[in-house]
């Protein structure tokens, strides 16, 4: 720092250059010689001459200071001027910079992410080594040069979860006992064995805290009751009244994600938790798939909704009406009491509720229907409803279903029924054996008190077993199912009443209703509702709460759902099982925050307001330019300014109208014929080399295929249009800028277009999604904003294997066996007769992988190869699959998914053969 002033130097003993101005100034004052004044009468003749060319006896004042200016800006500049410069550290040790790395660190991660990288720019000044180290993901620290971990902080980003108690144990192992300071990136969170911890790196080494001052905000899961949203937002500091927005996610009816409704939140000073109330119809509100909070990343900050919020629509229908006075003995009755809480019930006719399209439709004791009302309900349960049928007297003596099985039944039945005295008679009641494995009530407790004394009785049948899903001691179905297209059908062969058995008195008639999603307000915090159940996550929340799609992540078991603390091994998200949707968030309905406490004496500070930034580039410009103004000003002096301005306006005409010339004809050519594209990394050399590939496959795809490609077009993704390109080859350099928002948004319509981007890491290191080099990581932060569908490794029967050769390689310069791909779809299944499954119906959007194709294709204008693939024929083989690989990229981006319509070749054959 200079007088309080906030710049610096990096080497400051470079300043003492600017003592050699004055002698400087003289040298140029005494250069060229003043010339020595002697009286001579013939200079009378001379006088009223005027000659064109005038020469200063001296250099001006004005031009020798301009010159000492430029001199003086070198000087300075390759000092190297800092802005915003931290004071030099006293000590020489190594730097620890720690992360909590978080949800809670998300909101500021670009605010830290921008002072580690300053903080560690000062440890390389300083020539001090430095190490990382994530609360998040822990990994024993190594200490390096500083340059060498600044380049890993682009893969380093915030976890969905806190640092527990055990990993704090494990990263106390993991220290060393050697000394070093500690810089300390609070998430502003208390955390468990925090003080254990601080006490370690304190007895190594001094330790700064950087913490935001104000504090973490979360939102609780949001609650539904009598038809209103509650919306209950927490914080981790309560000194100031703020309000907080809250924005409600969804899809509108045309399927585009919007912002369905917002809510002010308002704490007011010395309250940590605040709530608002959102009322919205049940449409609207079924349709929310996410609350946040409005400018605030994190996944603390981000609450997913789930069937709490979508209360389904159930329709009772009864076969007679109870006096009045008798409505317990109602065959409705219990369904009412068990419903109501959960569901929006319907009473009517059928004629009345199916126009209404209810989930449910529930029929109590009705024997027969009416061909008309038959064939309704017929189509409605097909299109995905589920009927619910309750047996009854009126059943039990109709003989419906005893020749032949009805088509609104799931089994046939025996005439008459079954009773405790009757005809075909019990000794005593029976009770409901434990549920089979292959039940949906698997799991659920069965009381002792459940006793059933009469039923209606299955014929035996050969689907009968594998129609029945709760059955009686004795082996009789007690409750049967069967599918009709995407809907269902379920008998009760017992009374929804008290009539028949004890079962609606039991809290297993409620869960029975809701394994059978006909309930489905459950959160994780209804642990007998979990339990029994293993849930698959369908979607899951990273570090900023953004959502991700998940295909390998295994299921977790309900109390395992509703217990744990989360972590690697439990993410928040969306867990599904069958019909049930149920999201574990990141806070839970109880939660609060609590605020970091630090010891006495510990030095906590904010984020620098402004990161250190490098200005000598600003002083190396300032001279540049000043140089420039000597040069005219020179020219001035002497008189030939005017010609030297022409001669600078002709020759920039000359310049710029070929290259606007050139952009237009690039643009109108590109359009006319087909061109590969390549987008420009900044490097000089891989942009050649992105240029002489492509020319390369260009020329093969020329000789080899009916494609013509024009000459290969450099892509600036800031300027250039790109939808001109079908496909897009894209280098990757560990320098190379982040696109912009504008570039991203129109790589994200190109790839939503049938546009094809190919990434080469040129790494051979894609099998761990290149995170163990720097260009892996580049790729990792270019691809964080694309819209990038789920991927997987390239299976052997997707459409690119076959497109136009053949292939099960893919080499480049190398050989790796790894490229990624759109995943298929989860129900691709293998056709027989086919060698192949009916894969990827379109073109995968992108393609990545580290074998450095474009060194394989790139070719001189010859022909000849420009750079060595293995050895010897081996060599050339690989060269060979490389091109192969290229056309079969091209081709399938150009023709889609003509290959993967081989897979209707049997059913069109058989067609024909009609």
């Amino acid at each position: 720092m200079i007088g309080g002033l906030p710049i610096g130097f990096a080497a400051p003993w470079v300043l003492l250059a600017l003592m050699a101005l004055p002698v400087i100034w003289f040298l140029l004052r005494a250069i060229p010689p003043a010339p020595v004044k002697r009286r001579f009468p013939g200079v009378i003749l001379l006088l009223g001459l005027k000659d064109d060319d005038s020469v200063t006896d001296r250099t001006p004042w004005w031009l020798l200071l301009l010159r000492s200016l430029a001199l003086a800006a070198v000087i300075i500049g390759l000092a190297g001027p800092l802005l915003n410069p931290t004071p030099p550290s006293k000590s020489d040790a190594p730097v620890l910079v720690l992360l909590d790395g978080s949800w809670g660190a998300a909101k500021n991660w670009r605010r830290q992410t921008a002072m580690v990288e300053s903080l560690l720019d000062e440890a390389a000044r300083q020539g001090r080594r430095a190490a990382l180290l994530n609360l998040g993901a822990p990994e024993k620290p190594q200490f390096q040069p500083a340059a060498s971990v600044k380049n890993r902080l682009p893969g380093v980003v915030p976890q969905p979860w806190q640092a527990d108690a055990e990993t704090y144990a494990t990263v106390l192992e993991m220290l060393d006992e050697d000394a070093f300071d500690t810089i300390w990136m609070s998430d502003g969170l208390e955390g468990a064995r925090r003080d254990d911890l601080l006490s370690a790196l304190e007895a190594r080494g001094s330790v700064r805290v950087v913490e935001d001052p104000l504090g973490v905000h979360g939102l609780a899961p949001t609650v539904f009751d009598d038809g209103v949203l509650t919306i209950t937002a927490v914080r981790s500091r309560a000194e100031i009244t703020e309000t907080l927005t809250v924005q409600a996610h969804g899809l509108d009816p045309s399927g585009t994600p919007r912002i369905l409704a917002t809510v002010p939140v308002r704490f007011l000073s010395g309250e940590t938790s605040a709530s608002s109330e959102l009322s919205l119809p049940a449409e609207l509100r079924s349709r929310i798939s996410r609350f946040s909070i409005m400018g605030q990343d994190g996944a603390g900050a981000v609450t997913l909704s789930d069937d709490t919020l979508k209360r389904r629509e159930v329709a009772l229908i009864s076969g007679r009406e109870d006096r009045e006075g008798l409505e317990l003995l109602s065959p409705l009755h219990f369904l009412r009491q068990a419903l109501k809480p959960n569901a929006d019930l319907i009473e009517g006719t059928l004629e009345d509720v199916l126009p209404a399209n209810p989930d449910v439709v529930v029929l109590a004791d009705i024997a027969v229907l009416s061909p008309a009302e038959e064939k309704e309900v017929l189509e409605w349960v097909a299109q995905g409803g589920l009927l619910l049928r309750f047996a009854g007297p009126v059943m039990a003596a109709s003989g419906l279903s005893v020749g032949e099985e009805d088509p609104l039944l799931p089994v046939r039945l025996r005439s008459g029924g079954r009773s405790v005295g009757g005809a075909m008679s019990w000794g005593e009641p029976k009770s409901v054996a434990p549920f089979p494995e292959g039940s949906p009530f698997f799991g659920l407790p069965v009381p002792d008190e459940v006793r059933v004394t009469a039923q209606v009785v299955a014929q035996p049948d050969p689907t009968l077993a594998d129609r029945v899903i709760a059955e009686l001691t004795d082996g009789t179905p007690m409750v049967t199912r069967k599918a009709i297209d995407q809907g269902q059908v379920v008998l009760f062969h017992v009374t929804a009443n008290t009539e028949w058995s004890g079962l609606p008195l039991s809290g297993l008639f409620v869960q029975m209703l809701d394994r059978l999603a006909i309930l489905s307000a459950v959160g994780v915090d209804d642990e007998t509702r979990l339990s029994g159940l293993t849930w698959q996550p369908v979607q899951v929340l990273d570090g900023f709460g953004r959502s991700q799609e998940v295909h390998s992540l295994p299921g977790v078991e309900g109390d395992v759902l509703a217990k744990n603390a989360l972590g690697p091994k439990l993410r928040p998200g969306l867990y599904q099982s069958g019909d049930k949707l149920v999201a574990r968030n990141v806070l839970r309905a109880d939660d609060t925050m609590e605020a970091a406490v630090w010891p006495l004496g510990t030095r906590i500070e904010g984020y620098l307001t402004a990161p250190v930034k490098d200005i000598s580039g600003w002083f190396l410009a300032a001279a540049l330019g000043i140089m420039m103004i000597d040069i005219f000003a020179s020219l001035a002096v002497s008189g030939r300014l005017w010609g030297a301005r022409i001669a600078t306006v002709v020759l920039a005409l000359v310049l710029m109208a070929p290259q606007a010339d050139a952009q237009e004809s690039r643009a109108i050519q590109d359009t006319r014929e087909i061109a590969l594209g390549h987008v420009l990394t900044g490097n000089d050399r891989i942009d050649q080399l992105a240029q002489d590939g492509l020319r390369g496959l260009s020329e093969v795809l020329f000789f080899r295929t009916s494609v013509e490609p024009s000459e290969p077009a450099p892509i600036n993704l800031e300027t250039d249009e790109i939808s001109f390109y079908p496909f897009l080859f894209w280098p990757i350099t560990p320098d190379q800028p982040i696109p912009s928002d504008e570039a991203y948004s129109k790589l994200n319509n190109y790839l939503r277009s049938g546009g094809m981007i190919l990434f080469d890491t040129r790494d051979a290191d894609v099998a761990r999604f290149g995170a163990a080099s720097p260009n892996g990581r580049k790729l990792q932060r270019i691809a964080a904003s694309l819209d990038i569908p789920p991927l997987e490794p390239l299976p052997e029967d997707h459409v690119l294997t076959r497109t136009f050769y053949l292939l099960q390689d893919f080499p480049g310069r190398y050989a790796s066996r790894d490229v990624w791909v759109e995943a298929a779809p989860a129900d691709a299944e293998k056709i027989e007769g086919m060698p192949f499954r009916n894969l990827n119906d379109g073109v995968t959007p992108v393609v990545i992988g580290g074998n450095d194709w474009a060194s394989a294709w790139a070719m001189d204008g010859r022909g000849n190869a420009l750079y060595p693939v293995g050895r010897g024929r081996a060599g050339e083989r690989q060269r060979e699959l490389a091109f192969r690989f290229g056309v079969n990229l091209v081709m399938h981006v150009l023709t889609g998914n003509y290959k993967s319509d081989q897979v209707h070749v049997p059913a069109l054959l058989d067609r024909l053969g009609q």
